[in-house]
């Protein structure tokens, strides 16, 4: 895939069908990221990421949960890098969480793979009426 729309877009339904091994294939292995998470901050990468994305699709596999993912913007910081900007909450079990994750991921144009994410800035737990009013 060239195309960063749909390489994005591809991105988004793998993670909404919580699928690890369709979002490994758009992770880089030199991925880097930096999580906030109640004011602690936590840096990892490649390995640590499928870890903790594998730990979150088990976890909601026995439930009905349901991504909520909603495009803010994207930013082209060069001619082969996008930044996506994006918040995620969930509905589990008919019940929508009253708080998302602010995702800033940084997508690279690779000659192999196509669009690889390279690093992320994660906020945790910012509440929902505080996106109401995000503009970029």
């Amino acid at each position: 895939m060239t195309n960063f729309n749909d390489s994005y877009e591809s991105f988004k339904k793998a993670w909404g069908n919580f699928s690890i091994g369709d979002m490994k294939g758009f992770i880089s292995k030199d991925y880097a990221a930096r999580e906030v998470r109640d004011g602690e901050i936590v840096d990892f990468g490649y390995e640590e990421s499928v870890e903790g994305w594998t730990q979150a699709f088990d976890y909601f596999s026995d439930k009905v949960a349901e991504w909520h993912l909603n495009d803010i913007g994207f930013i082209p910081v060069k001619d082969d890098e996008m930044v996506a900007i994006l918040s995620a909450t969930l509905t589990v079990d008919g019940k929508t969480m009253e708080t998302a994750n602010l995702f800033f991921d940084t997508f690279k144009k690779t000659s192999e793979d196509g669009w690889l994410m390279m690093r992320s800035y994660i906020e945790t737990g910012v509440p929902l009426d505080k996106l109401d009013d995000v503009r970029v």
